[in-house]
């Protein structure tokens, strides 16, 4: 029977280097591979993009580590907290946030010699620039979908990666930077933001932070950072780029819930403000020292009003309804009183009586 085999149709004798290759790859389908290339990214990387986007986004996160250190010695010394000037109490602040952006960070810092304390520092500052320079890019595009007429296209349109015409040199994205000081409407007005004659500083905040766009000169507060555009933005960098659907597409968890963040925090807004900001203006680059954007200046001086104890009555309310239209839950979880006839409640209640009642018999 095998002499009847045609040679050409016999199977060919492997050799000893192809079986070897046939068995691992044997070996190899019965076992699931990675899924994706391990990770060596050091921790603080990633908490440092937290802090960037969370805490704060344009500090020198060194100089706040010495600068925490050498208050908190002063403190110590006998120095009093309240006496402290506004700025060395907000330094203080971001420092003791920094202690708790891990569990074991503040006995790092604390321990850490200063080559080390360069190091924390250097890995943090790493994250936070990472982070920032990914959502400048992921913007760029996505902004576009929220600025213009429901289910229309804006006119004339505007490129997802090229910027030069947007900012003053569009109607659509001037409108929205114009100054809250000035009429887009008055033609020498925008003349003059066109040509940059008029410079628009930090300090003079546009427009689009106010809900449906409209600004009260008599009441500067009402709809002060409401706007959709930042509800939008903000849960396209904190929950899912898709989360301001009413369908959420999300496959895996955001920022926020990366890392444990179930509130909003004043520097988040003022965050999500200034990448908007930077997305609707016409420079292609993110740079703290940019005269034109003025981010810094803009970024710092609505985080500082935020802090300003004088302003307490109007951010609380404002950081009570940007949990409410970001963080589902967050109002159950707040302000919903517990109900004492659930049954959980009740089972609780007879296991404490319970306890009180062996107590007294002993």
């Amino acid at each position: 029977m095998a002499d009847s085999i045609r040679p050409e149709s016999r199977s060919p004798t492997p050799s000893p280097q192809l079986g070897r290759r046939q068995r691992e790859s044997i070996d190899n389908a019965l076992q699931q591979g990675p899924r994706k290339k391990p990770s060596h990214q050091d921790p603080l990387i990633s908490h440092g993009r937290h802090f960037g986007r969370s805490i704060h986004a344009l500090c020198r996160v060194h100089a706040v580590i010495n600068n925490g250190l050498v208050i908190e010695a002063d403190l110590l010394d006998g120095a009093s907290e309240e006496l402290l000037s506004f700025d060395k109490r907000f330094e203080l602040t971001l420092f003791r946030q920094i202690l708790k952006l891990t569990p074991n960070m503040q006995d790092k810092i604390y321990d850490s010699s200063d080559e080390e304390l360069v190091h924390i520092a250097d890995l943090l500052q790493k994250g936070a620039s990472g982070a920032r320079a990914d959502d400048t890019r992921s913007l760029k595009g996505a902004i576009l979908d929220w600025i213009g007429p429901k289910g229309e296209g804006l006119n004339p349109p505007l490129s997802r990666h090229i910027k030069t015409d947007r900012g003053f040199q569009h109607e659509c994205t001037g409108a929205l930077l114009c100054p809250t000081g000035m009429d887009w409407n008055d033609p020498e007005a925008k003349a003059k933001l066109k040509s940059a004659e008029t410079l628009v500083r930090g300090d003079e905040w546009p427009i689009f932070i106010y809900q449906g766009y409209k600004y009260d000169p008599d009441n500067p507060w009402s709809g002060a950072f409401r706007s959709f555009i930042l509800v939008n933005a903000f849960k396209h960098i904190f929950t899912s780029p898709s989360s301001f659907e009413k369908e959420n597409k999300a496959t895996r968890s955001g920022n926020a819930r990366i890392h444990g963040m179930m509130t909003v925090t004043h520097a988040s807004i003022a965050y999500v403000a200034t990448q908007v900001r930077f997305a609707l203006s016409s420079s292609s680059t993110f740079s703290r020292t940019d005269s034109v954007t003025d981010s810094d200046r803009f970024y710092n001086t609505v985080l500082r009003t935020f802090h300003d104890p004088d302003e307490v009555e109007e951010v609380n309310p404002l950081l009570h309804w940007w949990n409410r239209q970001v963080f589902p839950g967050y109002e159950e979880q707040a302000y919903r009183s517990a109900n004492p006839n659930t049954a959980l409640a009740r089972i609780k209640a007879r296991r404490a009586a319970l306890k009180l009642a062996e107590i007294a018999n002993t």
